[in-house]
């Protein structure tokens, strides 16, 4: 067992803005757990609710643990970028002002590092709704299903340690950032999946710990869930104006589909194209409603509630279709 000392103390970075629903939740997971060699700085992105009230009450009653630094640029790898370069931690934790952490999340991480089994490790990532209605439990089922986020193993689960491309809220030793850089904050979201892309690429090894769990708080309404996957779409791809390499091809399934979708309606409405070929074309279409009937059923079955099954099948709809919608987009900005 690695030792908990001053001279392994970990710098926790939040950037946050309007967080006064969660904050405190995030907070007091932080400070409560086993690893106490901590210092938690967060990054307020000019929150205009009682973020920064709540930040400041907290900051009174542990001064020696929470500082509060202002982002007068707001977007968030501006913010994690002034956060590392006023941390004095051996280690820098990516932390979410919308989740919670397990008691054990630091330990086990940095036990992964210390064991020199990684540079970098994250735990598993278990979606809550933020609120107690149908929809909100629908949002936040398909946001955990591999139907719906796809090969994320952080999201999906995992039995064992386990080398992967990406950890949400990962902990890193900090000399990765003084040798491969910092965020790129012309990234204005998705920023996360261009830094892994750049620290593997210069050999630093990522791993998933599940003993080590955050519970993330997702987005309880459809706009909501539109606005947030859109964005993420469209810094897919619109990243690439900016560098080189900045997703993966799994990233881009949503985009097809949507092409897909562009082309078929184009085609429906074509009278020369004989009727086989149209009904043809229906087919992939077909295919996918039917596994989002099928798994919206089973979501509406595990909590055994009818209602769900229609707030599920529209989330299912609405991720998918938003975050391709928002990287096709992201292409066609990227061209101009």
């Amino acid at each position: 067992m690695f030792d908990i000392n001053s001279q392994n103390k970990i710098s926790i970075i939040i950037p946050v803005y309007n967080e006064e629903k969660t904050i405190s939740k995030t907070l007091e997971s932080l400070l409560n757990n086993d690893y106490k060699a901590i210092e938690i700085i967060v990054v307020d992105g000019m929150s205009t609710d009682n973020t920064k009230k709540i930040l400041e009450e907290y900051v009174s009653k542990y001064p020696t643990k929470i500082k509060i630094l202002q982002n007068p640029k707001k977007h968030t790898p501006a913010g994690l970028n002034i956060g590392i370069q006023n941390a004095s931690g051996k280690y820098i934790m990516i932390a979410s002002g919308h989740a919670t952490y397990s008691e054990n999340y630091i330990s086990a991480c940095v036990e992964a590092i210390e064991s020199n089994l990684c540079d970098v490790a994250g735990g598993l990532m278990e979606t809550l709704p933020r609120a107690h209605n149908p929809k909100a439990i629908a949002i936040a089922e398909v946001l955990k299903h591999p139907f719906g986020v796809g090969g994320a193993k952080y999201r999906t689960g995992a039995q064992k340690n386990e080398y992967v491309d990406t950890v949400a809220y990962g902990i890193y030793k900090k000399e990765i950032f003084e040798k491969v850089g910092l965020f790129d904050e012309r990234l204005i979201r998705n920023q996360d999946i261009e830094f892994n892309i750049r620290l593997k690429d210069a050999g630093y090894r990522i791993m998933l710990v599940p003993q080590a769990k955050v519970y993330y708080f997702a987005r309880d309404t459809f706009k909501g869930l539109w606005q947030n996957n859109f964005s993420n779409g469209f810094w897919v791809t619109h990243s690439r104006k900016y560098v080189k390499k900045a997703y993966k091809l799994r990233h881009l399934i949503p985009l097809f589909f949507v092409i897909y979708l562009l082309i078929l309606a184009v085609t429906l409405s074509i009278l020369v194209i004989p009727t086989f070929f149209k009904l043809l074309g229906l087919v992939p279409l077909s295919l996918y409603l039917a596994m989002v009937t099928i798994f919206s059923a089973s979501v509406s079955t595990k909590h055994n509630d009818n209602s769900i099954f229609f707030y599920t099948l529209t989330s299912f709809l609405i991720l998918h279709i938003s975050y391709g919608t928002g990287s096709l987009v992201g292409l066609v900005k990227k061209a101009e």
